[in-house]
């Protein structure tokens, strides 16, 4: 038989089985249907099926341990043999399953199926932990555990399923970073961590955009309460250099205090970009709803100018329409106008890019989702390994955190014509 025709009837088989399979399934589920059995839950079809799977397996785990089939005459006076069974409760996303696990007489049966001491497979454990990733808390995970497979798992339970997470975040914190990203955006978000007290403490974040194009999360650090200072933006960046990161060529923020310093010392020939969305909505808080619309409408002249000069123009004519009645406000922008103005020297796909944190402030409004149910944490970790999780999540037809920015070859070439030496392309 050629390898052609091998490989043909293979494949025939493989559908065989595979329509096989889907009959016996849609036969099984008609045959629960009829005689009103549930698919989940104590007797329900999903779980006397996974409980007949792991018998199974464990006995022929058994058989392979000892050498011959169970009740095979091969088998008597040969030594070691079968000693009975112990009872097991193990749980799984569909709720707990009652199996006996076999022994030997001398002892010596390692299962791999259900290990000895596990008393869960891994789909539960990551069921539970997608399930905290999305915001649930534990008692929330624990109810609807209850609920929907009728299992009862502990609070403590699921905050050791999801504790152990912990290695690999601690790995991803202390991760090697490239040598430069041209792109890095900066913001916080505050959270209510216990120390003693419950108090708000800010967590800082940083994405990075390296030299193909692609976000990544850099990092996640937990501030001190009383607010963001130059002092906790030096050693949030400072471990960022110290991981790797010798040079950025734009870093963009919402002009927090102390921070474009901080960005300025840490890589001296960074660019600092203050976010623009940021502006605009800090300009609103010192004004009337009812002049929202014309001051949007004004200052959107501005940021989209054709040139600096143009900008400058338009500012001008924004100051004299609104200092007499809002000057807090245009002391605002005069205060920011040269951490706003690096941007315009960019065409337009570079400038979309830059001139907001749109998306670190997409992480951030996932960031609120996750802990949006959390009335405070208990400790640092506690908050952090939540982000953490949130991170990692991929949902579906959303915006993630990571994947390539749209059009970077583009942006790429408008970059290297500034910053091509440092970004080490010739």
């Amino acid at each position: 038989m050629s390898d052609e025709q091998a490989h043909g009837e293979l494949v025939a088989r493989s559908s065989a089985e595979s329509v096989d399979v889907d009959d016996l399934a849609q036969q099984l589920v008609a045959s629960a249907v009829e005689r009103q059995v549930a698919l989940t839950g104590e007797g329900g079809l999903l779980t006397t099926l996974t409980r007949r799977v792991l018998q199974a397996a464990l006995e022929a785990e058994m058989s392979a341990h000892l050498g011959y089939d169970k009740h095979a005459v091969n088998g008597r006076d040969g030594g070691n043999s079968r000693n009975g069974s112990s009872p097991k409760t193990v749980r799984t996303e569909i709720g707990d399953v009652q199996i006996q696990v076999p022994r030997d007489r001398a002892g010596t049966f390692e299962p791999q199926i259900v290990p000895k001491h596990q008393r869960r497979l891994a789909g539960f454990d990551e069921a539970v932990i997608s399930l905290y990733a999305k915001g649930m808390t534990t008692g929330d995970i624990a109810a609807h555990l209850s609920q929907v497979y009728d299992t009862d798992v502990s609070r403590d339970l699921v905050s050791r399923v999801t504790d152990q997470v912990l290695g690999d975040m601690k790995a991803w914190s202390a991760r090697p970073l490239d040598a430069i990203y041209p792109v890095i955006l900066i913001d916080a978000i505050v959270l209510k961590v216990r120390e003693g007290t419950v108090a708000n403490r800010p967590v800082y974040v940083a994405i990075g955009i390296d030299l193909n194009g692609f976000r990544d999360v850099l990092g996640l650090w937990v501030g001190p309460s009383g607010g963001e200072g130059a002092k906790q933006w030096m050693n949030m960046l400072s471990d960022l250099k110290n991981r790797g990161i010798l040079d950025a060529c734009i870093v963009c923020c919402d002009g927090l205090k102390g921070l474009p310093e901080a960005i300025t010392a840490t890589w001296p020939a960074a660019t600092v970009q203050t976010c623009v969305v940021h502006l605009v909505r800090n300009s609103l808080r010192y004004a009337s709803k009812k002049y929202w619309q014309a001051i949007t409408r004004d200052l959107k002249r501005i940021y989209t100018a054709p040139s600096l000069a143009a900008a400058e123009t338009e500012f001008e004519t924004f100051a004299q329409q609104w200092e007499p009645l809002y000057p807090a406000m245009v002391r605002m922008w005069r205060n920011s106008w040269t951490e706003f103005i690096p941007f315009l020297d960019f065409p337009v796909e570079v400038r979309k890019l830059i001139y907001t944190t749109n998306g670190i402030e997409s992480l951030n409004a996932r960031f609120r989702a996750a802990t949006r149910r959390r009335g405070h944490f208990p400790d640092e970790q506690s908050a952090l390994k939540v982000l953490y999780l949130a991170v990692l999540e991929r949902q579906k037809n959303r915006p993630n955190p990571t994947g390539q920015i749209a059009g970077w070859k583009n942006i790429l070439n408008v970059l290297s014509m500034t910053y091509g030496d440092r970004l080490g392309l010739n």
